[in-house]
């Protein structure tokens, strides 16, 4: 009973189920009933479904049916109706066949006609196309052309702002152009050459201003010099209230006139060729002659370019490479001026351009880059300086470099550079200009020794009285009274010397000016210089002209008398140094000319020389006598060269008038004392081993004759017997002689005279205290 039950259960699910899937069936789109139909043969009930699908056809179709049958009489209505519409259809059909052919017929023209305005709107439209195609293209070839021209012009800078312009606005928009990706590969091939020509054109202006900074150099040194001209116009100038300019309005108005006569143009070797200007023409600033846009737009594409460390660095690489080049000076370069001028206009040609550089750009050159570089060319341009000056032995030449090495540092300074250190290396060369001075005073001076005639300067007229007296400090009372002509008591020599001097002095005072020393500095240098004159310079040629084996008498005593003028003058020379220096000289630490020491110690060797040159001249006369020491004869006067030495001594003291008192009675004594010296040599010299009576009279009247001498007071100022004193040695020495020979002719005469007459007579005399026997034997025949 339950499997009945059962199984009715299930088959009415089956039924239920079959509804169901019927229902989608009839209400499901066709595309979508294939899951349902799955659904069905997934089961084991499809049989029976399909009786259902069965049953359910047949219903619709009785359904169909009965709804045909209610509507048949329209149905069969409408057809006759569409049997009729068929007819007519067929006429209307030939009607429009027969049109539509009139129509092709008479539209073929028609058709061609629109064929072609098809084609020439195609080719409108296309060339539309085109047009705004080549729009967009042709800004990118201007702009390529452009950029040709730019560089082809060298203008490197506009050339890559328009490169940058193109690549990142124009390119853009036609990118899918195959020419574009040309253009766009070729950018970075464009900005390396632009970056190599800008560099090339930065190389030419280095090697432009390398060869040329010579040029620039001698024009800022030139506008140095003008300023300083016109400073010292200005100081010059009176202050007149507010209608006198400042030194910086003049110098402003000075620049405005340079740069209004300044020619410019743009080269870009970076020189601009200036003539050769006169001295008195205004000449343009330095860094007008330079063009510095290859540097500015180097700078700026290197910039752009992202490159600027390595542009800043290849520059400063390169001048300092240049700046080693300026420093080196040319081997000959001490044999002139020009050499010193064109080495200074290198070094600040060099500097102009670099200060330049650093105040018109941003960071190219800093200032510690300067500073080193200035550092280094100021230890090269000194040691320089220091070696080549030392072969300068022309003080004009030296002169001459100290003013451009002033010239130099003032240039410099205007720009900012320390030149203390030059200042201070012109103190060195100061030692040296006073040295090649000395150099060349000594040959002024020994020039003026050699060419005077050693005799006081005769004047014959109150004019040349009065030119003597300007040309050297000289007054005595006594010689103004005497009427013309007279003498003076010094040579030519004095006044030239004394010139000499003060010329020596005005060289010295050109060194020291434009070296920022003060006035007791300028004083102390040249007094010691002076002083290095008088007492090595002036002292040497004076002993060489005393010590010389030519100089006579009369020459000594003349050169006793300039240095005694000379000597006097020394206060004058004071004086003048006094008024060119404004320093007193009672100011502390005033150095004190020691002239007076030089001609004391130049007289005293010359007063020397005198005692020697007598005393050779005393020495070869003596040299002429010839004693016959064993002669019989008794002389009656004294022997002929001992007169003529007399007659020599008398004149000579004679000239000795002029010389101080003392010089002369020294003179004096020294020839007596050597000629009694001489004498008593020519007595006892060992070749005289025997005497004569005879021969001692002779002698005795040459002292005789040298006695007489002393007593005339040939030099006044002796007191009586006081020159006499230098012959008692030598009369003492004779009488002994005298007495010695007697006694022993006395007693080979007692041996002798036995048995023969003689006569005979003892004399006796006292001379100086002592007692002397004279024997003098005669024969008696002769009697």
């Amino acid at each position: 009973m339950e499997r009945v039950k059962m199984a009715e259960a299930e088959s009415l699910e089956t039924a239920a189920e079959h509804e169901r899937i019927l229902r989608e069936i009839e209400s499901t789109d066709t595309a979508c009933i294939g899951p349902t139909l799955r659904s069905v043969y997934d089961g084991e009930e499809h049989g029976r479904f399909m009786e259902k699908l069965e049953t359910r056809i047949r219903n619709h179709d009785r359904e169909i049916e009965k709804m045909c049958n209610f509507h048949y009489q329209g149905f069969v209505d409408s057809i006759t109706e569409l049997l009729k519409v068929r007819g007519e259809a067929q006429k209307l059909k030939n009607q429009v066949t027969d049109t539509n052919r009139k129509l092709q017929h008479e539209g073929k023209e028609l058709v061609i006609a629109m064929e072609e305005l098809k084609q020439c709107r195609l080719q409108q439209r296309n060339i539309s196309a085109t047009v705004d195609k080549l729009m967009l293209c042709l800004p990118v070839l201007e702009m390529y052309s452009k950029l040709r021209d730019q560089m082809k012009t060298k203008r490197h800078y506009p050339a890559l702002k328009t490169l940058e312009h193109l690549e990142h606005t124009y390119l853009p928009q036609v990118s899918h152009y195959r020419f574009c990706k040309v253009m766009v590969d070729n950018i970075p091939k464009l900005r390396e050459e632009i970056k190599d020509v800008s560099m090339s054109d930065l190389k030419d202006f280095l090697e432009s201003i390398r060869k040329h900074s010579d040029k620039i150099g001698e024009t800022a040194m030139k506008q140095a010099q003008q300023q300083r001209n016109l400073d010292n116009i200005i100081l010059q100038q009176p202050r007149i209230g507010s209608k006198r300019k400042s030194k910086k309005e003049a110098y402003t108005i000075f620049d405005t006139e340079i740069e209004s006569t300044s020619p410019k143009s743009e080269q870009d070797s970076g020189i601009l060729d200036v003539e050769d200007e006169e001295d008195d023409e205004e000449v343009p600033g330095a860094q007008d002659l330079v063009d510095f846009s290859p540097v500015y737009r180097c700078l700026h594409i290197y910039s752009v370019l992202g490159a600027r460390e390595t542009f800043e660095n290849y520059y400063r690489k390169q001048r300092r490479k240049q700046a080693r080049l300026v420093l080196q000076p040319p081997s000959n370069m001490h044999e002139t001026l020009d050499g010193y001028r064109k080495y200074f206009n290198q070094i600040v040609g060099f500097f102009v351009v670099e200060d330049h550089i650093l105040h018109t750009t941003q960071g190219l050159v800093n200032r510690a880059y300067i500073d080193e570089l200035w550092e280094m060319a100021l230890s090269k341009t000194i040691a320089a300086l220091r070696t080549h000056s030392s072969y300068c032995s022309d003080p004009n030449l030296v002169l001459d470099l100290k003013n451009l090495i002033v010239l130099f540092a003032d240039t410099l300074q205007v720009y900012g550079f320390p030149v203390n250190q030059l200042f201070d290396m012109l103190l060195e060369i100061r030692d040296q200009y006073s040295e090649t001075l000395l150099k060349k005073w000594s040959g002024i001076f020994r020039n003026i020794l050699d060419s005077d005639n050693y005799s006081p300067i005769p004047v014959t007229s109150e004019e040349m009285y009065k030119k003597v007296i300007g040309q050297f400090p000289f007054q005595d009372t006594e010689l103004e009274k005497q009427p013309f002509p007279k003498k003076f008591p010094f040579s030519e020599f004095v006044p030239k010397v004394y010139n000499q001097i003060k010329e020596f002095i005005y060289a010295c005072l050109k060194f020291s000016e434009d070296l920022h020393l003060s006035s007791t500095e300028v004083d102390d240098m040249i007094r010691k210089s002076t002083n290095l004159l008088l007492t090595r310079t002036l002292s040497n040629s004076l002993q060489n002209v005393i010590k010389r084996k030519n100089i006579g008498l009369t020459e000594l005593v003349q050169i006793i008398i300039n240095t005694t003028h000379l000597e006097k003058s020394c206060k004058y020379l004071e004086e003048f140094i006094t008024n060119i220096t404004n320093v007193l000289p009672e100011t502390v630490h005033t150095t004190k000319l020691y002239g007076t020491t030089t001609f004391k110690d130049a007289r005293h060797a010359a007063e020397e020389e005198i005692y020697t040159n007598l005393n050779q001249k005393i020495d070869q006369f003596l040299q002429l006598a010839d004693y016959d020491w064993m002669t019989g004869d008794l002389g009656s006067k004294a022997s002929d060269y001992l007169v003529d030495l007399i007659a020599f001594l008398r004149s000579t003291f004679a000239v000795f008038t002029h010389l101080p008192g003392k010089v002369a009675q020294t003179a004096c004594m020294s020839a007596c004392k050597h000629l009694a010296t001489s004498l008593m040599q020519l007595l006892l010299e060992a070749e005289v081993r025997q005497l004569t009576l005879g021969a001692l009279q002779q002698f005795n009247l040459d002292v005789r004759e040298c006695e007489q001498f002393a007593r005339s007071g040939p030099v006044p100022g002796f007191q009586e017997d006081t020159l006499q004193l230098a012959f008692i040695d030598l009369r003492q020495r004779l009488l002994s002689q005298l007495a010695f020979l007697g006694k022993q002719k006395l007693n080979s005469l007692e041996k002798h005279i036995q048995g023969k007459n003689f006569f005979f007579s003892l004399f006796m005399k006292r001379k100086c205290g002592h007692s002397l026997k004279f024997v003098v034997l005669f024969p008696m025949e002769s009697n």
